[in-house]
């Protein structure tokens, strides 16, 4: 099977001799209409009823008790991460395999990841690396774990659904319960995505969303936070709005706090998009039958079979299939399909490169690495966004 033949099945499916990008937005006339009504409102920055909407909108769908919208998935993860108890000095537990914003978030909050490993079955953290970091480089102290060569408290843990492809939520959850640790979910790529039946982002104490123009549902930018817990939803809500104390015309601040709330305008885009997610996701999900069955057909006589396979979720999954992803033989099979793609006009992308090879974070403490090394020298997405 040749590149050329999943080239043209994809133009086909696209219908399409121009360039294929990865993931794009889909707006039609319920966006303008409502974009219009927030400019005509003159309410366009975080004060206006679409935030708000958009807010419950998104609880309902994902059965999460409470959200608060926010500027961008970003400083999401760093709202939620200061919100559960992250300081200066402390260590967050993450995996190395994930975008460059979960280590920075970490990062802003003046404390340290430390990077562990993900699973070869969901792409994403790994129980097992997560236990084993856990019971041997770690000592309890009053119900709270501190790594044992730096004494750092190890405050919260970062698993990412790499993807759209669910981690294990609830060893993951059980594994940090043991040792004192809060999680909060990078569900950056997740919209839409389940794990036994449970949405995404509803297992942690904190699930923090992406909005941006590549996800699968786009407010331009913007994030959200979602949570079961009451008092941490007022914190974050609290916090995002500069602590302002709730008044009609006095302007009082209790702590320091931040401008981190959605605007309006966005959040008008949010409530439109999330009329379209169900058909979105079923759509992508069709999507990524139609490339399992192609990558099932075996060429006559059994020669010429491909240098890669699709990546396919486990049975307890349900993924929103963000992006698709082939799994090459290696880096040279996996450079060879990059070039011949993208000189082909049709997007595809080699996995981010792993935090731990990053200048920036080469240092951070780090566990063996062996699955996310292995992905990252021979995963590729294909495209994979609506028509």
């Amino acid at each position: 099977m040749s590149n050329k033949s999943l080239f043209n099945f994809i133009r086909d499916h696209y219908q399409t001799d121009e360039f294929i990008p990865l993931h794009a937005p889909k707006f039609d006339q319920q966006e303008k209409t409502l974009l219009n009504e927030c400019i005509d409102s003159t309410f366009v920055s975080s004060v206006g009823k679409f935030v708000g909407k958009f807010e419950e909108l998104v609880a309902n769908y994902t059965g999460a008790k409470y959200a608060v919208a926010v500027a961008n998935g970003t400083m999401g993860l760093f709202l939620a991460l200061k919100t559960v108890g992250v300081t200066e000095g402390d260590l967050v537990i993450t995996q190395s395999l994930t975008f460059v914003a979960t280590a920075n978030a970490i990062s802003m909050l003046g404390a340290k990841p430390a990077f562990i490993d993900v699973s070869k079955e969901t792409m994403a953290m790994c129980p097992t690396s997560l236990a084993r970091f856990l019971k041997d480089e770690t000592f309890q102290q009053n119900g709270q774990a501190y790594h044992q060569q730096t004494k750092q408290k190890i405050s919260a843990c970062v698993p990412m659904h790499t993807l759209g492809f669910t981690a294990e939520m609830d060893l993951i959850v059980a594994i940090c319960q043991q040792y004192g640790v809060k999680v909060v979910e990078d569900a950056a790529e997740s919209l839409g995505s389940f794990y036994k039946q449970q949405h995404s982002g509803t297992f942690g104490d904190f699930g923090v969303f992406s909005f941006n123009g590549n996800k699968i549902l786009t407010t331009g930018g913007g994030g959200m936070l979602i949570t079961n817990n009451q008092a941490l939803a007022e914190k974050a809500k609290h916090l995002s709005t500069t602590a302002k104390i709730p008044h009609q015309w006095l302007f009082e601040h209790d702590e320091i706090g931040y401008n981190l709330r959605m605007p309006n305008i966005n959040a008008a885009l949010g409530v439109a998009q999330m009329a379209k997610l169900a058909g979105f996701i079923k759509e992508k999900q069709a999507l990524a039958k139609k490339y399992l069955n192609f990558s099932q057909k075996v060429p006559r006589g059994g020669k010429n079979l491909p240098p890669w396979a699709l990546f396919r979720a486990k049975n307890t999954q349900k993924p929103n299939y963000w992006l698709n992803a082939l799994v090459f033989e290696g880096t040279e099979a996996r450079d060879s399909f990059l070039d011949s793609a993208n000189q082909a006009n049709i997007q595809a992308r080699p996995l981010w490169t792993p935090m731990h090879r990053l200048a920036i974070y080469e240092n951070e403490i780090q566990s063996e690495l062996i699955n996310t090394e292995w992905f990252a020298e021979r995963v590729v997405n294909i495209p994979s966004g609506v028509k």
